[in-house]
């Protein structure tokens, strides 16, 4: 058990984003056990234990300190509160999740851990979980990503003129990217100067305690009033023209492991905790316009015929016949074969490894000698070669699309904190829970 409770860590640990939250299958339970009135729901006892202890064991899986139970179960009451809320939009916007939507996101999460769909049940089993509601609870999550995505989407407009802005600025060139966490500390709307006051001084005394080594993910989910504060902060990979100016700016000249002081904007104070950065993207694509012949099996012939076949047609080339030609008579691959072979212009990652391969082995008019792929033998010659631009329309798309992340980002928090306002809360004593 102990070596298969190993090969299930990763897969917890990938939970922790898609599943933060575990919920228990509730019987009724009496008044007296409700923590929290959130419009036409309500939060059980059992379920903010239960949301607790999986919370704190995937911290402590991740090695990081949790915060006194008390705190914790504030933080995640607060996160139950605001998850119902997303839920019961979902519900009277018609917002579903299919079966086959849900099981191809199983799936895909049990391809990340080198395992089939049945054998990541079993593990998730073995560790005690409850399959079922691991699925439902991954359908809510999935839920409320949609609810957030139809919701604050339709709050977003981006202009031609922010495009011919963000074209003509330096964002367009850096695609630097930084993988980060966050600490905010929220100003409501129409904040008093008291309220500013107040939590510019929270944010400082955070920002002290990090420079004097305090750990940035214990005080993130100790204090943070950001929606990733049960997981230390993380916001992962976020590109550098995708964040707001306010927070792009003070990141530019940090380390990894450095930290910003706190950031004002209008949703608060902001720290940033670079954890890491990596390079440009390639803005240029490296192309080559190339023509095959393919010669397959089949139930006529054999692989070592059709290797012979390929052999006999490469000396035919090399003896001076036109490649087209003998592309046309002989190629199995009718798309190209009509057209003489003609592939067009390929750029990496459109073939199967055995052609990429043997495609930038060739020079600029050659031949290749017969190779074989899952297709069948293949000869191939490489008719040019050439650096292309990505192009104004795909860097315009990229422009728009960087732009739209970023007011998403900022619009997400924004929201969330509407939605919260206007719905009727009502939170029971918990130290008498």
């Amino acid at each position: 058990m102990t070596s298969f409770k190993r090969l299930l860590q990763p897969a917890l640990l990938l939970l922790a984003a898609l599943l933060p939250l575990q919920q228990t299958q509730a019987a009724p339970e009496p008044l007296d056990r409700v923590v929290a009135v959130v419009n036409d729901d309500i939060v059980l006892k059992n379920e903010l234990d239960s949301r607790t202890d999986l919370i704190r064991e995937q911290m402590q899986a991740r090695g990081t300190q949790p915060p006194s139970d008390a705190i914790l179960r504030r933080q995640v009451l607060e996160r139950l509160i605001v998850d119902s809320i997303q839920l019961q939009i979902a519900d009277r916007q018609g917002i579903r999740v299919s079966d086959q939507e849900l099981n191809a996101t199983l799936e895909s999460i049990a391809r990340k851990n080198s395992m089939t769909l049945a054998q990541f049940r079993e593990a998730l089993i073995a560790e005690g979980r409850d399959y079922a509601e691991a699925r439902e609870q991954i359908r809510r999550e999935m839920l409320i990503a949609r609810v957030q995505q139809s919701n604050v989407n339709r709050r977003i407009s981006v202009s031609d003129q922010e495009i011919n802005n963000y074209l003509s600025s330096d964002q367009a060139s850096d695609n630097t990217e930084y993988l980060l966490s966050n600490i905010l500390i929220a100003l409501p709307e129409n904040a008093s100067p008291a309220m500013i006051k107040q939590s510019e001084q929270k944010a400082s005394s955070l920002y002290q305690q990090l420079q004097q080594g305090s750990n940035f993910a214990d005080l993130a989910i100790a204090n943070s009033d950001a929606s990733n504060a049960l997981n230390g902060g993380e916001l992962g990979w976020r590109a550098q023209n995708e964040l707001p100016k306010a927070l792009a700016a003070p990141l530019r000249p940090l380390k990894p492991g450095q930290f910003t002081q706190p950031i004002r904007t209008p949703t608060g104070f902001h720290i940033l905790l670079m954890r890491d950065k990596r390079g440009a993207e390639q803005t240029l694509i490296e192309q080559t316009l190339v023509s095959h012949i393919l010669i397959s099996p089949s139930e006529i012939r054999s692989s070592d015929q059709a290797r012979q076949l390929a052999e006999d047609l490469y000396k035919r080339i090399l003896d001076g016949q036109p490649f087209d030609e003998l592309a046309r008579q002989y190629s199995d691959d009718p798309a190209s074969g009509s057209q003489g072979g003609d592939l067009g212009w390929t750029q990496s990652g459109q073939m199967v490894p055995e052609f990429e391969q043997t495609m930038t082995d060739t020079p600029v008019g050659g031949v290749s000698r017969p190779f074989e792929s899952r297709f069948g033998w293949h000869i191939l010659t490489v008719r040019d070669r050439r650096t292309q631009d990505v192009g104004s329309a795909m860097r315009e798309a990229k422009a728009r699309n960087a732009i739209r992340n970023r007011k998403f980002n900022e619009e997400l928090d924004n929201w969330l904190r509407e939605i919260r306002s206007q719905a009727y809360i009502e939170r029971k004593d918990l130290s008498s829970q």
